[in-house]
């Protein structure tokens, strides 16, 4: 069973709509990339993501519910559709995530680790809680929970028991269940993404028809799968 600890995360519920602007900051092997976009999301899997230009209209939008995904970059005249998977997200964001793991994270939560026969391990390690779960197919992951209910770290590993990357929960606001700050790193040592979140509210919602994007008329549509 999970430990008792777990239950007291403080945790996005899935009626809880975040919307806020962040600046992301892109690393990957061929060189850094800041952006500022617009953010809206909810769990379990809705997403939508709005790059911001300096100057302008946003010339890059992304909407994805758990079963499928649009992207509209209008100043290419491209309209993509396809299912949210971790392959189709990398082709236009440096991330190998699916979009559930994607939403989760940047709610300030640990992704679900999928298999059978969950087990779990707890301590407190350097004032902190530290929470390992293993699958029966030796895929791991490992929760650091601050005091408060907060989670301040998280790595997950491959079924081979290597790191395969590593999220930093940072810059929380006193009673805040959301971190201010988000930093993604790949085991490549390369790769990372660093969220840092403001203006951010979270709304009571239930309509998604936000995470919703339909291609302009006439407009023609490139299937990713």
């Amino acid at each position: 069973m999970p430990p008792k600890s777990l239950e007291l995360i403080r945790t996005i519920h899935e009626t809880d709509r975040i919307v806020a602007t962040v600046r992301l900051d892109l690393m990957t092997a061929q060189g850094r990339y800041p952006i500022k976009a617009a953010l809206i999301l909810q769990k379990p899997s809705y997403f939508r993501l709005e790059v911001l230009p300096v100057i302008g209209t946003p010339d890059f939008f992304l909407a994805a519910s758990s079963d499928a995904m649009s992207i509209f970059i209008p100043s290419q005249g491209e309209f993509y559709t396809g299912k949210p998977s971790a392959e189709n997200l990398a082709r236009f964001l440096p991330w190998a995530f699916n979009i559930e793991d994607i939403v989760t994270i940047f709610s300030g939560a640990y992704p679900p680790l999928t298999g059978n026969k969950l087990s779990y391990e707890s301590y407190v390690e350097d004032h902190v809680l530290r929470v390992l779960m293993t699958t029966s197919t030796g895929a791991s992951q490992t929760v650091w929970m601050n005091k408060n209910g907060t989670i301040a770290k998280l790595i997950r590993n491959g079924t081979d028991g290597k790191e395969i990357y590593q999220v930093l929960y940072e810059d929380y606001e006193p009673a805040s269940r959301l971190p201010g700050r988000i930093i993604i790193e790949m085991v490549d040592h390369i790769t990372s993404v660093t969220a840092t979140f403001t203006d951010v509210r979270i709304e009571k919602a239930t309509d998604l028809s936000v995470f919703e994007l339909s291609a302009p008329v006439g407009m023609e549509i490139i299937k990713l799968d």
